[in-house]
């Protein structure tokens, strides 16, 4: 029986080069939305077991999450997370992070 990172591990490299939504993820490892933060930090975890397993050969990007409502982008997080509002227009309609699998050349 796989372990949750291990499915997260091989549900993107069945996906490579698609930009795959943290809710897309739950969906297809079917996980409940109480699970999302655990997610996130499995997501960084499998993130470092990923590059190093292939020696650099691939990695998983993050797309930064982003307020819908005034486009201001969270570009200067350290880890992949969820802000809960916006600190330029105050709206809690914030885009979580997306995660995408590259193979570097």
């Amino acid at each position: 029986m796989e372990t949750t990172r291990e499915k997260i591990l091989s549900y993107f490299l069945q996906n490579p080069g698609r930009e795959i939504s943290l809710y897309e993820l739950l969906q297809a490892l079917s996980l409940k939305r109480d699970y999302l933060s655990k997610l996130l930090e499995d997501v960084g975890h499998v993130a470092k077991t990923l590059k190093r397993q292939s020696t650099g050969r691939y990695q998983l990007l993050m797309r930064a999450p982003f307020c819908r409502s005034c486009g201001y982008v969270f570009k200067d997080l350290e880890k992949a997370r969820i802000p809960s509002r916006c600190p330029r227009c105050k709206s809690e309609r914030i885009s979580p992070p997306a995660f995408m699998l590259v193979e570097r050349g």
